[in-house]
C-alpha cells in the first residue's frame, strides 16, 4: 500500500483531505450564511448554483481521500468512536443538502429571491451544527 510505506504520499492525501473539507465546508457555510439572511445583495440564484457545485466537488475530494487514509487503518478506524460519529455526521449533513435542495419551498426561494421561510433558514442554522461538529469529531480522531 502506497500510502503505508511513503510518508510523503501520506501527508499529500492528508492534506488534500483537509483542503477538500475546507472547499466543502466554506462552500457549504456561505450558502447556510446565504439562507439565514446574510450577504443579501448577493441573489440566490447566483450563489446556489455556484456554491453547491464547489461543495459537491469538495464532498468528492473528501470520500476519495478519506476512503485513501481509511485504507490504512481500517481496523483502528472502524473502533474509534469519533471516525464513527464522523461518519454519521457527515451522512446527516449531505441527508439534509439533499431534502433541502429537493423541497418545494427551495426553487420557489431561487426563482423569487425571496427571504426563506422559517423551516428552511432552521435548516440551515442545523447544516452548520452538522458540519461544524463533523470536523469537531475528524479532529477528535487521534485523539482517542
Amino acid at each position: 500500500m502506497l500510502l503505508q510505506r511513503s510518508g510523503t504520499a501520506y501527508l499529500l492525501v492528508n492534506a488534500t483531505h483537509i483542503a477538500s473539507l475546507g472547499v466543502l465546508v466554506g462552500a457549504i457555510v456561505a450558502l447556510d450564511l446565504r439562507l439565514l439572511g446574510v450577504g443579501r445583495v448577493v441573489p440566490l440564484a447566483s450563489a446556489v448554483p455556484y456554491l453547491s457545485r464547489i461543495a459537491a466537488v469538495g464532498l468528492g475530494l473528501a470520500v476519495l481521500t478519506g476512503a485513501w487514509l481509511f485504507t490504512t487503518q481500517p481496523d483502528t478506524y472502524l473502533d474509534n468512536a469519533a471516525f464513527l460519529t464522523k461518519l454519521a455526521l457527515v451522512a446527516a449533513g449531505v441527508l439534509n443538502a439533499l431534502c433541502l435542495h429537493t423541497r418545494p419551498a427551495w426553487r420557489q426561494v431561487l426563482q423569487s429571491d425571496a427571504v426563506a421561510p422559517v423551516s428552511m433558514r432552521l435548516q440551515a442554522a442545523g447544516s452548520l451544527l452538522l458540519w461544524f461538529s463533523a470536523i469537531v469529531a475528524g479532529r477528535w480522531i487521534g485523539f482517542l
